[in-house]
């Protein structure tokens, strides 16, 4: 007969593989799919390495977590592919003391790499599954620098205005103007901007005295930005 203690500590062990295994499969993410694709900012690269994405999915989808690609999370949303979360973290160029406004918050992925390197993340959804699931989530994993709101995006979040960054994790058919509004002068702004229906646009906004500057990044494929401008 098996003893309880043995029962434990056979659970233990194969905690402790499982952790061991997903930590490698997150190393060889890194390097292979976001470092040697040139990201190379230190302190997006350790985010990436610390955030363990498996546990943003479904339970389905956790086989699949550290492969560079996106992946369903329900209500018609996915989870970015990791290069696409590590690259548009690496473009607003993010640092300590920052406070950042992100957009489209789906499992909460994006804002816990935000939130190992900035100071604060606010971060919208507005489907109330997500957002409220995003937060419980957030909060479990100890991110106690991220703040989560159910709400239309398109209206960014006034009260903690300005940002010194904003991350758009949907594709918008116009870059929204609130935000734009709610962009700390000397802040960048990351935000793919196309058709709901086929390849969109990366593009890079800057502030600089009053005057914004746009610059076109690459294709992307994104879900679409929904709400407009809504209240």
């Amino acid at each position: 007969m098996v003893s309880p203690a043995s029962i434990l500590l056979l659970f233990v062990l194969l905690l402790l593989q499982n952790q061991d295994n997903f930590q490698e499969k997150r190393e060889r993410m890194v390097k292979q799919s976001i470092e040697a694709r040139g990201i190379s900012d230190k302190a997006v690269l350790k985010a990436m390495r610390t955030v363990e994405r498996h546990l943003f999915v479904p339970p389905d989808q956790v086989a699949y977590a550290y492969e560079d690609n996106p992946l369903p999370i329900g209500s018609g949303q996915t989870i970015s592919q990791p290069y696409m979360v590590a690259y548009m973290t690496e473009v607003i160029r993010p640092k300590p003391h920052m406070k950042v406004l992100e957009i489209g918050t789906g499992n909460g992925y994006q804002a816990a790499v935000l939130a190992e390197i900035v100071q604060q993340v606010y971060t919208v959804e507005i489907i109330p599954e997500l957002g409220k699931s995003a937060a419980q989530r957030l909060k479990e994993l100890g991110y106690e620098n991220v703040e989560v709101k159910v709400g239309n995006g398109y209206h960014g979040w006034e009260e903690h205005a300005p940002f010194d960054a904003i991350v758009v994790t949907a594709a918008a058919e116009a870059i929204p103007p609130p935000l734009v509004a709610q962009l700390k002068d000397g802040g960048r702004m990351v935000i793919p901007v196309g058709p709901q229906n086929g390849t969109q646009t990366l593009l890079l906004l800057e502030k600089k005295k009053g005057k914004v500057t746009t610059q076109r990044l690459l294709p992307v494929l994104f879900v679409p930005f929904t709400g407009g401008d809504k209240k």
